[in-house]
């Protein structure tokens, strides 16, 4: 299967930073889109989502929601307590479902969520760690990490990114802590191995943007020539 990734990386970047570059790298493309695809976001307003052009002004006039994973996860258990049903649990600690971010940003806010500061074990082993540890139910829990996902209504993630660990002892010890094969990394510290500076980055999935601009309901449907296994020859 396929699918195309817009991956900037910037230098001497941190949290803030990144999740001002997040934010306002999509809401240029919606606007973009607003201002020179009309004709065509008219026809999908009326043929396939009458709240389209709506809910994309909505993305352009208000500021992302930036919210800790921990508060994320005391809002989903919240929820729990007054009666809503997930299918999967919300416990700290969990990777979050599609279900529970989708709760997040389409029934509690209502708009775009930058859920931040992930619980180190459920992140990439280069993602920086967070000087301090959190504090859920009165407890020190274990470390997490300078990551952010931006959630979508309707998508769920539609950007994932960190800053990243520029040290290259750290990355070695965080490896090896991982059971991670050092010989399949070789290549990953060799762009620290001779120093390196700060930065950050992500990576926004093309065709989930593509989706929430379209208002397409599959993900199928805004791929312009997919190729999936058993129907491409070339």
């Amino acid at each position: 299967a396929e699918f195309w990734m817009i991956e900037p990386e910037v230098c001497f970047i941190d949290m803030e930073d990144l999740m001002d570059l997040e934010e306002d790298f999509i809401k240029y493309c919606v606007k973009w889109a607003l201002d020179n695809c009309k004709d065509d976001l008219e026809f999908l307003n009326k043929m396939i989502d009458k709240g389209l052009i709506e809910r994309l002004q909505s993305v352009i006039k208000e500021d992302f929601v930036r919210l800790p994973y921990t508060k994320g996860i005391e809002i989903l258990q919240e929820a729990v307590k007054n009666g809503k049903k997930f299918e999967f649990p919300c416990n700290w600690g969990d990777d979050l479902a599609s279900e529970h971010e989708r709760y997040l940003v389409e029934e509690y806010f209502k708009k775009p969520v930058i859920m931040t500061n992930y619980p180190k074990a459920i992140k990439a082993f280069y993602m920086k760690i967070d000087e301090k540890k959190p504090i859920f139910n009165g407890k020190e829990m274990e470390e997490t990490v300078q990551g952010t996902d931006v959630l979508f209504p309707a998508i769920g993630e539609i950007i994932g990114g960190s800053v990243r660990e520029e040290s290259y002892d750290k990355l070695i010890n965080e490896i090896k802590s991982r059971d991670i094969p050092m010989k399949d990394m070789w290549w990953y510290l060799d762009t620290r191995k001779f120093g390196s500076c700060p930065h950050g980055g992500f990576g926004l999935g093309f065709e989930r943007l593509i989706l929430f601009v379209t208002g397409m309901q599959n993900i199928r449907d805004v791929i312009p020539f997919p190729r999936t296994p058993k129907t491409a020859d070339f």
